[in-house]
């Protein structure tokens, strides 16, 4: 039973939790470091470590060299002290990895689930996570949390899975107690966007913001909302799904939810790229819209960084396209500004990727023009699978929280 605030039991853990933290952020310290940096006299920190060693949280990892008087004894978490679980779920593949307790991945494994079954989302779900756990060395008991992230999100009041109608196989009301009979781990569910906002929360280019926005352009738009450091998720977890949202320029679309699509995704999403381009003249294929999106908008950057004297056939119209595209951005990101006043957009995604500082740079400007407020619009900064880092980034978040806790 933990102590009452204030008690040496408590005090104690609020320095063994910090010890961690710093271990965590800067890597082996000696205890002389870590007396430093958390303020604590060197008995102190030696007794703090001895506990930490005891405990199995921290391992001596070498000591140091090339200063002068004896070699200082360096100490690191342990990270094999646990492991958690991340998922990526898309119509066409679960990605799944394995995470030690200092964030190291340690183990992937990516299962095609294009044409199957929708009967088979459980078995989907064990394969990808077994296929991971296996490439890390270890079993499926081992891991400590699992957090999966799917389009749309799950309904707190129902456990159904909304605004995703494109995903099968995973609108059971009784999906989530199937899992959980089969997971041995507490599992938590999280919408992707979502977890691409943790992922740059945490490693990117959101760092050190409370109040940011994620807007995520690929095969579908939508975005994260964090207010006061904290992801806001709505009533029925729908907060964010801005390919529903009327905006200018396009018909009104009714039964969205029907639909699968809105004002802004008619406007900005993946299927309006190809035919924004072929309406300028410049001749693309129509499938798949995401990969032929991404491709273009990376010809219209490229030839937007072009020097003098380098044009190439077609640029102009190309120029053309990524400030039209810019301007279908920047207006669902005015009605987003009007309502949130974030400090921050960050722009994720395939599309957004592709077109890179060109299109981020237009989009500022266009935003500039269309919102009373101007919030800074940076480009993120976790490329290599960010809903995969950010459930892992989520999973770990709560396993530090229960395995670092010294006071029970």
């Amino acid at each position: 039973m933990a102590g009452t605030p204030g008690t040496p039991r408590v005090l104690r853990a609020m320095n063994d939790r910090a010890a961690l933290d710093l271990l965590l952020e800067h890597g082996p310290l000696s205890r002389t470091k870590i007396g430093k940096l958390t303020g604590l006299s060197k008995p102190t920190a030696s007794q703090l470590l001895v506990r930490l060693e005891s405990a199995g949280l921290v391992v001596a990892t070498g000591t140091t060299e090339g200063r002068p008087g004896p070699n200082a004894q360096l100490y690191a978490v342990n990270a094999r002290a646990a492991h958690v679980a991340g998922l990526d779920v898309t119509p066409r593949r679960i990605r799944a990895a394995v995470a030690d307790l200092a964030g190291h991945t340690v183990g992937e494994f990516e299962l095609p689930t294009p044409g199957r079954r929708a009967d088979s989302v459980v078995r989907q779900v064990t394969d990808a996570l077994d296929g991971a756990v296996k490439a890390a060395g270890l079993t499926r008991g081992e891991l400590h949390r699992v957090v999966i992230g799917t389009p749309g999100a799950f309904d707190p009041g129902t456990g159904r899975l909304r605004y995703a109608s494109h995903l099968p196989g995973w609108h059971s009301p009784a999906l989530l107690e199937e899992l959980a009979a089969v997971l041995p781990m507490p599992v938590g569910y999280e919408n992707d966007v979502n977890l691409a906002a943790v992922a740059e929360q945490r490693l990117g280019a959101a760092r050190g913001h409370e109040n940011f926005v994620l807007l995520w352009s690929e095969e579908g738009i939508g975005a994260a909302l964090v207010i006061g450091g904290r992801l806001h998720r709505g009533w029925t977890g729908g907060a964010g799904e801005l390919g529903f949202m009327p905006v200018p320029g396009t018909p009104l679309v009714r039964q969205v939810a029907k639909a699968n699509s809105g004002g802004f995704q008619e406007l900005a999403g993946s299927q309006s790229v190809p035919r924004l381009a072929r309406s300028l003249g410049i001749d693309t294929p129509q499938h798949p819209y995401t990969e032929i999106g991404a491709a273009l908008l990376a010809r219209a950057a490229a030839a937007g960084l072009a020097q003098p004297g380098e044009e190439q056939p077609g640029d102009e119209r190309l120029a053309e396209f990524l400030r039209q595209y810019a301007q279908r951005l920047a207006t669902g990101l005015a009605s987003v500004v009007a309502v949130l006043d974030p400090e921050l957009i960050v722009l994720s995604g395939a599309l957004t990727a592709a077109g890179g500082e060109p299109l981020r740079s237009l989009v500022q400007a266009e935003l500039a023009e269309l919102a009373a407020s101007r919030p800074r619009l940076v480009i993120g900064e976790v490329l290599q699978h960010p809903v995969l880092r950010g459930a892992l980034e989520s999973a770990l978040a709560s396993t530090r929280d229960e395995v670092f806790d010294t006071s029970r």
